[in-house]
């Protein structure tokens, strides 16, 4: 008999190279504006601002998010295709989005 026995292998199962990064379904637009959406629902008050629109695959989201939570001086996250920033400054969110170069719509109330 062989002394060695297999404990634990990865060797198969769900293991994806670091380079696979999965297919999002973004919200794209037609008209190639991206939207600032408030949204509070489910967060228990708390507001934050999403953009909607941008394409993760000619973008950065995590930079992108970076750049504005940090010229925005607020927190902020990338989920699922969107940026979140907290807080509800859409107005300074949309001139800072215009001047790295996107066209900027409002949208919700």
């Amino acid at each position: 008999m062989s002394e060695t026995r297999l404990v634990y292998s990865t060797d198969f199962g769900r293991i994806k190279a670091e380079n696979d990064k999965p297919e999002l379904d973004v919200k794209l637009f037609k008209d190639g504006f991206i939207r600032i959406e408030r949204q509070s629902k489910g967060r228990k008050g708390k507001g934050v601002m999403l953009v909607v629109g941008i394409d993760p695959s000619q973008h950065d989201l995590k930079k992108l998010a970076k750049t504005l939570k940090s010229k925005m001086g607020q927190g902020g996250a990338v989920k699922d295709g969107l940026i979140e920033i907290q807080g509800d400054d859409r107005d300074k969110l949309k001139a800072i989005l215009e001047s790295e170069g996107f066209k900027v719509k409002l949208a919700g109330g």
